[in-house]
């Protein structure tokens, strides 16, 4: 009889906690775990310390009936996984035949000396389901008792996901209850995280689907998660939460499943057949470097300039310098400038203009660091922004700048 999964993984290695490697392995899992219908509970690591795996597994098993541990299989002194969650279960190890011979198998393959200690990969908890490494020595296993599930796979991702794939994913379908888990996420900038709480309070408390805010690099994530037998199933659960929220938050959300701001303005344009050039200073070509690093940026994104002293904005694109002895290199009327002249030089249908100080040095008392001047330019006119993010790092001015102006492309090309 199928259950109800209630799951939690754990990693383990020592290099997880130093940062020596990245953890790719919990994203992974609790990714297709997702797809899978599947809720993941917990997520720990913890080093190659016998005594605190077991500790933790201990604590795990209490709350948990589905637990993945990853890491800590293969045969030296420090790969204790194995042992560690045998002996937390009550099972015996024992040398399983099939395992040995595909090891000693695999050493003769690749023409590699075979030492003793290899072997200890093919000690297997007695009664456990083997997992066959296709790509390494240590075979992953599971075992169950009194309603209890653990999995141990290996931690080198070319050999875990293989072996969750093959054999993981057959026995989670036949054991536990699967069905699907689906995510709408709403990309928002203009208003802040304490600001998006409070407008979508009364829907953090839903269960089915639920809403959950997430702030990262002066945007806000809102996703809306459904878990449900099928695909459409869950659209259904979710989309009249989408368009409650939608209604709400309006403009400020730029758009839905997008990896940032870069993206949604490139397909934007290429979805109404418009182009961008832009003109930059203080941002040194950061907002061209953010639009080509989405693929096939080029067919929207012919010109990107850095014209960063006051010589080469007069020279470069044209800024009179009329304008900057009277309104100065950081003001609205040099961004417009900026902007129109880059969009007249490309012949594209937006332009945008970026000037200002991006600190921490450089500021006057009417001018601090941190005030940036932005434009936007197209057909139907063009449209400057002043923003101020006084006090803040030079790195967090130049990123906030960028999306800002890209907004404000999102923005104006709804108009063209």
């Amino acid at each position: 009889m199928q259950i109800t999964a209630k799951s939690e993984i754990i990693n383990v290695g020592t290099e997880l906690l130093l940062g020596d490697i990245l953890n790719t392995n919990h994203q992974y899992l609790s990714k297709r775990l997702a797809e899978l219908g599947i809720a993941v509970y917990y997520q720990s690591s913890v080093g190659d310390n016998p005594a605190r795996l077991e500790a933790l597994l201990k604590q795990a098993l209490e709350r948990s009936n589905l637990i993945i541990i990853t890491g800590g299989l293969g045969p030296t002194v420090d790969d204790l996984t194995k042992q560690t969650a045998a002996q937390a279960l009550g099972f015996k190890l024992v040398r399983n035949a099939e395992c040995e011979q595909r090891i000693r198998s695999r050493f003769e393959a690749m023409g590699w000396e075979m030492s003793a200690n290899n072997l200890l990969q093919a000690d297997i908890p007695e009664g456990a389901l083997i997992l066959p490494n296709e790509h390494g020595t240590a075979p992953g296993c599971v075992m169950q008792k009194e309603g209890k599930s653990l999995i141990l796979l290996p931690g080198p991702p070319k050999e875990l996901k293989p072996m969750f794939e093959a054999a993981v994913v057959p026995f989670l379908l036949k054991s536990f209850e699967t069905g699907i888990i689906h995510s709408v996420g709403l990309k928002i900038f203009g208003v802040g995280e304490s600001k998006v709480d409070d407008l979508l309070a009364g829907f953090f408390r839903l269960q089915n689907p639920t809403v959950a805010p997430y702030a990262k690099d002066g945007e806000v994530l809102v996703r809306i998660s459904a878990r449900a037998a099928s695909q459409n199933e869950a659209e259904a659960l979710i989309n009249p939460i989408l368009m409650q929220i939608r209604e709400i938050l309006g403009d400020n959300i730029y758009g839905e499943d997008v990896a940032g701001l870069e993206e949604a303005l490139v397909l934007a344009l290429k979805a109404k057949g418009k182009s961008l050039a832009a003109a930059e200073s203080c941002t040194g070509g950061l907002l061209a470097k953010r639009i080509t690093d989405i693929s096939g940026a080029s067919e929207v994104f012919p010109l990107g300039v850095v014209s960063y002293s006051a010589e080469q904005k007069v020279k470069l694109l044209g800024v009179s310098r009329k304008i900057i002895d009277a309104y100065g290199v950081y003001s609205h009327q040099t961004a417009r400038v900026m902007a129109e002249r880059v969009r007249d030089l490309a012949g594209t249908d937006l332009g945008i203009g970026i000037t200002g100080i991006a600190g921490p040095c450089g500021g006057t008392e009417e001018l601090p660091a941190g005030t940036v001047f932005i434009a936007v330019a197209s057909k139907t006119g063009t449209v400057s922004k002043l923003i101020n993010r006084t006090g803040y790092e030079r790195e967090q001015v130049r990123n906030y700048a960028v999306n800002y102006a890209i907004k404000l492309a999102l923005t104006t090309l709804k108009e063209v």
